[in-house]
């Protein structure tokens, strides 16, 4: 969840998990302890995880070439040249689709492309 000033707030993120836990338990009285496990998981591991590895990843300085030479081809070793930014989505952990915005690279020498790890 980002703020205003575009900063992430992830003690509301925290807060709306919590908050979205206690309503389902509420509409869940007999609940098993699996299904309560399910529930905790679909709401902390699933949302405010993947808010944290979205966040820390984009925050990354590894994904700013501006700052940096930038990466290197992993075929030939040369330096990549600077594409436009791509929205991708990659599979983490408990099976999440963590959705990140990069830069593309593509290698002047053997025409690699590459979407840069963070």
């Amino acid at each position: 969840m980002k703020t205003e000033t575009g900063e992430t707030n992830w003690q509301a993120t925290s807060a709306e998990a919590l908050s979205g836990i206690r309503a389902w338990r509420e509409t869940h009285p007999k609940a098993t302890l699996g299904d309560i496990e399910a529930a905790v998981d679909e709401r902390l591991v699933g949302r405010l995880r993947r808010q944290l590895l979205e966040d820390l990843v984009s925050d990354s300085g590894a994904a700013d070439w501006e700052t940096d030479k930038g990466p290197v081809c992993p075929s030939c070793g040369s330096r990549l040249e600077k594409g436009g930014k791509a929205k991708r989505v990659l599979i983490s952990a408990y099976d999440q689709a963590i959705e990140l915005e990069r830069r593309y690279g593509r290698c002047p020498v053997c025409q690699t492309g590459l979407f840069p790890p963070g």
